[in-house]
């Protein structure tokens, strides 16, 4: 069953155009910042965006930051909304399970391609970013003819492997905070037989999370919201790394997964399927 949903994901022609889309802003913007030579000072704008004119290897980390609080959540949120949904609308879901197939494995090859999209997205992404970041920017060559060193957010240098190292570890705790969302979606999906319904559905608690986030009134939930330290990632390219706010972060998502998956099989498990 997994094999099957992933051959789904990797023929689908909206999976690969949602990618396509993801990794065309953050081209704009570095074509944008090339030509005007101008980025935000230290400090203001968006991260590591002052930094990646004299070093493009850290230009994947500044387009991981633009499409995270919006753009890689809606594509999720949609991959994920259609999950059960869209099989639903098309009326494939009762013919899939009239087959020998259990509904919870069904659901559980569903999270896994969720996961799959999602490490998927990120990594064309920060693959995409990290070319175009070296051919724009380039590694800061010296006159020696030596690349200079990515400086960290404390402005300590790092050696390309420490910088692939962090990279890799803000990757993974993306993608954990993004399957923690698109297990929501999921759960919606499991809800209605509209895809764009569970979508929309996932996306308004995405931006309800997003505005209590700012209210001094909802202080007491928010280490409990969905989005509150979904940029902690940005803590792996502190020096020391700020372990605090990313432990904290897994464990918040690690119990999304297990609670909204978990709420999601419940109903999946006795939903009477009519399309």
């Amino acid at each position: 069953m997994i094999g099957v949903e992933l051959r789904k994901l990797a023929l689908r022609p909206r999976v690969w155009l949602s990618i396509g889309l993801l990794c065309l802003l953050p081209a704009l913007v570095a074509v944008l910042l090339s030509v005007s030579d101008l980025a935000p000072p230290p400090g203001q704008g968006g991260a590591f965006l002052s930094a990646v004119l004299r070093n493009g290897a850290l230009y994947p980390a500044a387009a991981l930051a633009m499409v995270l609080p919006v753009f890689l959540p809606l594509a999720v949120a949609v991959f994920a909304g259609d999950a059960i949904a869209g099989e639903a609308a098309t009326g494939t879901l009762r013919y899939l399970l009239v087959r020998p197939v259990a509904r919870p494995r069904v659901l559980v090859a569903k999270l896994v391609a969720l996961a799959v999209f999602t490490v998927l997205a990120v990594l064309v992404v920060a693959v995409t970013s990290l070319v175009v970041g070296l051919v724009l920017f380039g590694t800061g060559a010296e006159a020696v003819g030596q690349a200079s060193a990515a400086t960290s957010l404390s402005g300590i240098d790092l050696s390309p492997g420490e910088l692939a190292v962090r990279m890799a570890a803000a990757i993974g705790y993306i993608v954990v905070s993004m399957v923690g969302f698109g297990s929501i979606a999921l759960f919606f999906s499991t809800l209605s037989d509209s895809a764009i319904g569970a979508a929309l559905a996932a996306l308004a608690v995405l931006i309800a999370s997003s505005i209590m986030e700012t209210l001094q009134a909802a202080a007491a939930i928010k280490p409990y919201l969905p989005t509150n330290y979904w940029l902690s990632w940005i803590d792996f390219f502190r020096d020391p790394v700020f372990w605090d706010n990313i432990d904290k972060g897994l464990l918040l998502q690690a119990g999304y997964i297990v609670l909204f998956f978990g709420a999601a099989w419940a109903n999946f498990a006795s939903k009477d399927i009519t399309s």
